[in-house]
């Protein structure tokens, strides 16, 4: 009998042994499965984003923004493709101004295109060389869209520790005074980033441009104006990916 019953115990461990590699095989297979998938959907949306443009019925006004210091910009066929504005990025607050300004400026404007200027806040300059900076590069003219000043730094970058209510002052101040020269008021361009660490979209009371791949944004807590839909649209455009956008009306 207790040989019996050793056999017995001795087969027990065997059966657990040759269920668990099945098991083990399957989960491995699921995994592989779903990580497959992920790859063959981030490949898609990757290639659809290259091209992808919201629907025009939805949004009828579309346009772009042209990077500074971008070059072979065919302002012509951006007009083709739909465009019926255009944002010049004036660049870095803290660089000389992109010897191509004037250019891409005059070429937009012969291509018929609606156009304005897009000032970067960096957040670790005062606002009264970043103003000055605009408005020498900037013409006075009424036929140029409301300027845009782009909210993507954080203070956080900074050597020297700004708070809050210093960036938030700042802003205020280079606002005032982009407005002044514009005769129009701005359009706050903040990124989810900025948003997050500074909160200013429910605090000054402003036009918004949100920016979200394929997806409309919605961590300003209020409606937006203008939407950057496709961050790296692909055209014949311009050599370089561009940033598409769309109004909401």
């Amino acid at each position: 009998m207790a040989s019996s019953r050793s056999k017995t115990k001795a087969k027990r461990p065997s059966r657990t042994r040759t269920g668990k590699p099945r098991r083990g095989r399957l989960l491995l297979y699921a995994a592989a499965s779903l990580a497959l998938a992920a790859i063959i959907y981030a490949a898609w949306f990757w290639w659809d984003m290259r091209s992808w443009r919201p629907d025009e019925a939805v949004f009828p006004e579309q346009g772009a923004v042209v990077a500074s210091g971008a070059e072979d910009v065919r302002f012509e066929t951006l007009k083709a493709l739909g465009g019926q504005f255009v944002y010049l990025d004036l660049g870095d607050a803290t660089a000389p101004p992109d010897p191509e300004f004037a250019k891409h400026l005059s070429a937009a404007e012969r291509s018929g295109m609606k156009v304005g200027m897009l000032h970067v806040f960096n957040p670790c300059q005062r606002a009264d060389p970043q103003s000055a900076r605009f408005t020498r590069m900037v013409p006075r003219s009424a036929d140029l869209l409301p300027p845009a000043i782009g909210l993507s730094v954080v203070a956080d970058v900074c050597e020297d520790a700004i708070s809050d209510a210093a960036v938030e002052s700042e802003l205020m101040t280079l606002i005032n005074q982009i407005e002044m020269h514009a005769g129009k008021p701005v359009v706050l361009k903040i990124s989810s980033e900025f948003e997050e660490r500074h909160t200013v979209a429910g605090n000054i009371e402003r036009d918004l441009w949100l920016e979200r791949d394929r997806a409309k944004p919605a961590y300003a807590g209020r409606p937006w104006l203008l939407w950057s839909a496709n961050s790296q649209l692909v055209s014949e455009a311009a050599e370089e990916p561009i940033e598409w956008v769309v109004i909401q009306n």
